[in-house]
């Protein structure tokens, strides 16, 4: 098959589609006949060499793909040979075929095309699995994410809205509140513009968020404490602002507040493999009604995948870009 191989660590020009072998299916194991996949920030910190695959996964990029099964290996039931399926990956989805534990796999949903669903395993999974499973955000509350343009940000404005939460999102330019705004976002901030702590309380008459989802880590760690509600909790998914930053515990105490991190890529099989059955549950009925779609920015041929990479790290995007094998 053909893959998208990094021989070397750097730029986007670092990425080589080239021939490699074939995945070889293990026990538990389904092999799919990858059709698109997604391009996410952890592709980005694997290609520049700083986020290596999890031991004994597929050294290439993709966190998740789109497509149909090939092979079912020894072990598996539920699946059968041709089935349009989607995935979470630990890695290789920048790839032809690709061999994924069955517990990860998910029915491509009602009114998806193929294609498309590529868009869906990661941020779904890393949406449901933080905000409602870690967070328990619940009808009513104030839910603020960072970012609300990017693929996590759609899906987490929809998925909070489809529960009933009132949504604030950030984002760094007018369009990009724009389409969080037609995506559902009650309370637009833009961070280049506007301070969010202070844009928050006073959306809130004071009170701040329940929940915050954040990809900044340690930039934005002492506002997000401080644009908490009492007995808000805080979920960090990324580093982008930098790794290291002060606490104030005492206004973490004052407001009975929590803080995780969390990662999803290194996670048990297992646990994956729950994650997923929550997100078939909760989140397929959701995206087969209509009521949560993939927002796509636009789809690149997996071989020109240097070019995906340009655009995601130009945050000019909004939404998914995706990676599509050639025909």
């Amino acid at each position: 098959m053909y893959a998208i191989t990094i021989p070397e660590p750097g730029g986007p020009e670092a990425l080589v589609w080239g021939e490699v072998d074939d995945p070889v299916v293990g026990e538990g194991e389904v092999l799919v006949d990858v059709v698109a996949t997604a391009v996410n920030r952890a592709d980005i910190l694997q290609r520049q060499g700083f986020y290596d695959p999890p031991p004994g996964t597929s050294p290439y990029p993709g966190l998740e793909c789109s497509g149909r099964v090939a092979q079912v290996g020894p072990g598996v039931s539920g699946w059968a040979v041709g089935d349009e399926v989607c995935a979470l990956l630990s890695g290789g989805g920048y790839a032809e075929k690709v061999a994924v534990p069955a517990g990860q796999l998910l029915p491509v949903p009602e009114g998806i095309t193929v294609d498309r669903a590529a868009a869906l395993p990661e941020v779904v999974c890393t949406v449901w699995s933080n905000v409602f499973m870690v967070a328990h955000l619940r009808p009513g509350e104030t839910f603020l994410v960072h970012g609300g343009s990017s693929g996590i940000g759609t899906m987490a404005v929809q998925l909070a809205k489809a529960v009933g939460a009132k949504v604030a999102v950030t984002a760094g330019t007018r369009e990009k509140l724009e389409r969080c705004a037609e995506l559902g976002a009650d309370i637009l901030i833009n961070y280049r513009e506007q301070d969010f702590v202070a844009e928050l309380r006073e959306a809130t008459d004071g009170k701040g968020a329940d929940v915050i989802l954040d990809n900044m880590g340690a930039k934005y760690l002492d506002r997000n404490v401080q644009a908490l509600a009492v007995n808000g909790r805080l979920v960090i998914i990324g580093m982008q602002g930098g790794v290291k930053g002060e606490l104030n515990i005492g206004a973490l105490l004052a407001k009975r507040a929590a803080v995780t991190a969390t990662t999803l890529r290194a996670r048990p099989v297992e646990e994956k493999a729950a994650i997923v059955a929550a997100v078939r549950e909760h989140v397929w009925p959701l995206v087969s009604g209509g009521h949560v779609r993939p927002v796509i920015d636009r789809e690149i041929p997996m071989p020109d995948a240097a070019e995906a990479h340009r655009v995601v790290e130009d945050s000019s995007h909004i939404g998914k870009v995706l990676l599509v094998t050639p025909s």
